[in-house]
């Protein structure tokens, strides 16, 4: 069993509610007409928040797969950090509690990913060492 296969399966749990909710409460149709076009992206804000729905079902099923782990994270990581500049840094750092909105829940996305990616952590190999 890969070491980080709870990982996955919660980053595949969280990034399939986040999306598929939405395809079915007009969520995101809601947020491409009245978020995404309203602060520019016009008029193509209900195509990015498709495609942004649809790269997070995506990368569920490839976490699940546990195939194409680093480009589904790089992808990801992209998506969570635009996020908290369009969306989320401007509320502060809490989601609840000090705050509402906040950045803490995508930085921890972001983390949780990364050592999804690099479960042996990220080093630099050096062919010189003595």
């Amino acid at each position: 069993m890969n070491a980080n296969l709870l990982l996955r399966i919660a980053m595949a749990i969280i990034l399939l509610t986040h999306s598929v909710f939405g395809m079915f409460n007009n969520g995101i149709n809601d947020f491409g007409n009245l978020f995404l076009n309203q602060i520019g992206f016009a008029p193509y804000g209900v195509l990015l928040a498709w495609s942004i729905k649809l790269s997070h079902i995506i990368v569920a099923i490839l976490l699940l797969a546990n195939k194409y782990i680093k480009l589904a994270g790089f992808v990801t990581i992209f998506v969570l950090v635009m996020g908290i500049v369009l969306v989320h840094f401007k509320e502060g750092w809490f989601v609840v509690g000090g705050g509402r909105n906040g950045v803490e829940y995508n930085f921890l996305l972001i983390i949780v990913l990364l050592a999804i990616m690099f479960p042996d952590g990220i080093s630099k190999k050096n062919k010189n060492n003595s």
